[in-house]
């Protein structure tokens, strides 16, 4: 890489951090800007042990970069969970709600 292209790299790398930082502050989600700013850490070189000291272990981080890059902010939103499957059959609980 030239020169020129290591400081144009940079710039990208500052600009997303600060963007990273800016929908952190601009966030209601107080976990999805707790996201964003170890997002905003790693982007800044820093490693992944202190990106995570923000409360979640590296594996976390990692699932949490992947659903950035997939999907943005949005995707660093808490999800619903599907829940447990119920033990009984849809005839047996029509059945007992006669």
């Amino acid at each position: 890489m030239t020169l020129g292209g290591a400081i144009s790299a940079a710039i990208k790398i500052r600009e997303r951090v600060r963007t990273r930082r800016r929908e952190a502050v601009g966030s209601r989600d107080a976990n999805v800007a707790r996201r964003l700013l170890a997002l905003a850490l790693i982007a800044e070189g820093r490693t992944r042990e202190d990106a995570a000291a923000a409360g979640m272990d590296r594996q976390t981080l990692r699932e949490w970069v992947h659903r950035y890059n997939a999907e943005g902010a949005a995707g660093l939103a808490d999800r619903q969970s599907k829940g447990r499957l119920p033990m009984l059959s849809a005839e047996q609980l029509e059945e007992r709600a006669n």
